[in-house]
């Protein structure tokens, strides 16, 4: 038995030599039973009335052909959305998986400013220009007076202390300390590492905290309200089926108590759902429609690729706007909003065209240029 699984161990490294094994798809990286999702986040209910697809149904062999070896590919769901209804829907759940809900990672970032959208339409927050004054959280930290579009677009001049542009190139630690972020509460964050810091040079650096700093603003902003906010966007507006959750930092840190922060898990269809719900304000001119199209016009060159690779949305677009993707290489003139997140999570929502991929994955090995990009192009 134990040469059976030396055997199997062998074989699963050769297979994946050269490949990115870096995954979500593990003990102590995806909960392991609801009552992380009971106690360790915030939930927001299905709605009754929730959005009905109407589906055409036709097999791919480019999306099959990346099923049939997903123990390498790490693909576990693919739709496409175009006409109104699902073209192609593919999906191999690991038996793991809890009710169905897939991490999004750092598509969640792109949910937080979805959400902020909303906060501006429902008079919370003035607009994208509105400054982070008389917010105590912040006071005596870099952020402290910043523009909240700076912050969306990731031009904090927090790159001395957070983000990929300098070394070590991890969006979520700490440069000096090697705090996780995402484990640990804002205001810890705040007391331990941002007093008395000092902004820097405006240039594009994706960071975790700056988002962090983002969704606990709108939370402040909204006050007693921010729970029907999150409900006002996804059980009204993009109407998903099942219970969305944004996660809590893992724990209680120095006296403080847990912050909201962007991670996010939903169904895979439910994350149609809220791509549907982001195209259709976008094409509808609604006000969250509305403040799409600004990030959209406020975003900003990215200069962070010299050698982009068509492997994903992040390497393969040009410039940044509000938590999202934009100018995809080769589709620069189309306006397309691309969401990502570790492993291979992606959507993206082509607005010209009315057309959706979501895909979800344990890691990132299939071949994006082929299923997702190729897709959108054509």
């Amino acid at each position: 038995m134990k040469k059976l699984i030396l055997f199997f161990l062998v074989l699963q490294t050769s297979v994946l030599a050269g490949k990115n094994t870096d995954t979500w798809y593990k003990p102590g990286n995806y909960p392991d039973s609801r009552h992380h999702f009971m106690y360790q986040s915030v939930e927001i209910k299905g709605a009754p009335n929730f959005y009905k697809f109407d589906s055409d149904l036709k097999k791919d062999k480019d999306v099959l052909d990346e099923f049939k070896n997903n123990d390498t590919t790490g693909i576990i769901s693919y739709l496409l959305f175009e006409d109104n209804k699902i073209l192609i829907d593919e999906s191999d759940i690991p038996s793991r998986i809890i009710d169905g809900l897939l991490p999004s990672h750092s598509m969640g970032k792109s949910l937080v400013s979805y959400v902020t959208g909303h906060a501006i339409c429902k008079g919370y927050i003035n607009s994208v220009d509105e400054r982070l004054t008389n917010w105590d959280l912040v006071k005596n930290t870099l952020y402290e007076d910043q523009i909240l579009i700076d912050l969306l677009n990731m031009v904090a001049g927090d790159q001395k202390y957070i983000g990929e542009r300098l070394y070590p190139q991890i969006d979520n630690q700490w440069k000096r300390s090697g705090v996780n972020l995402n484990m640990t509460s804002l205001e810890t964050i705040v007391e331990l590492n941002l007093q008395n810091t000092q902004k820097s040079n405006p240039i594009y650096n994706y960071s975790a905290l700056t988002t962090h700093v983002v969704m606990n603003y709108v939370i402040y902003k909204a006050g007693d309200d921010w729970k029907k906010l999150l409900h006002k966007v996804f059980n009204e507006n993009a109407k998903v089926k099942n219970s969305v959750y944004f996660e809590l930092t893992r724990k209680a840190s120095y006296g403080h108590e847990p912050t909201v922060r962007y991670s996010f898990f939903a169904t895979r269809y439910d994350y149609l759902r809220i791509a549907k719900a982001i195209m259709d304000d976008w094409n509808n001119d609604t006000c969250v429609g509305k403040y799409l199209k600004t990030v959209y016009d406020r975003r900003i060159d990215k200069n962070d690729n010299d050698n982009p690779k068509p492997d994903d949305i992040a390497t393969y677009s040009k410039r940044y706007g509000g938590q999202f993707y934009f100018d995809i290489i080769g589709m620069e003139n189309r306006e397309i909003i691309g969401l990502t997140g570790f492993a291979g999570q992606n959507i993206l929502i082509d607005m010209d065209n009315e057309k959706i991929v979501v895909v979800n994955s344990k890691y990132r090995n299939y071949d994006w240029k082929k299923i997702v990009y190729e897709k959108i192009k054509n």
